[in-house]
């Protein structure tokens, strides 16, 4: 099986993403972890599918460790979000992974079912 399926669920290509993006509801339980530290873990995500980005997985605040993340002074703009907030992964009182997540506070009109989730860089 190639690595970039799922079994059950056909092979995507960022190619054939629209744009403007499109969010979708995802079922798929997704978990982040960072050194062995569960961050986030949820059946209620949103994806975001854009043209020639991966898609990108946004959490629900409840849904995430909160208390691990810090507001950076990082500011992003999306053509089609808006505004970014950007979050540093903080664990024992220090932060270990800068910018590790990002969140649209007051995304724009078209993403509305994203405000306030956060999305976490793979890496």
């Amino acid at each position: 099986m190639n690595a970039t399926e799922t079994p059950g669920r056909p092979a995507e290509s960022v190619w054939d993403y629209p744009r403007p993006p499109r969010v979708e509801t995802e079922v798929r339980h997704i978990v982040v972890e960072f050194a062995g530290i569960r961050i986030a873990d949820t059946r209620r995500s949103v994806r975001v599918l854009e043209t020639s980005h991966p898609p990108v997985f946004y959490i629900p605040p409840q849904d995430t460790r909160h208390e691990l993340l810090r507001q950076s002074d990082a500011r992003t703009y999306c053509e089609w979000k808006g505004a970014a907030t950007h979050w540093d992964l903080c664990v024992e009182g220090r932060t270990r992974v800068p910018d590790a997540a990002w969140s649209y506070e007051q995304p724009s009109r078209g993403f509305i079912a994203i405000a306030g989730f956060l999305a976490f860089y793979p890496s």
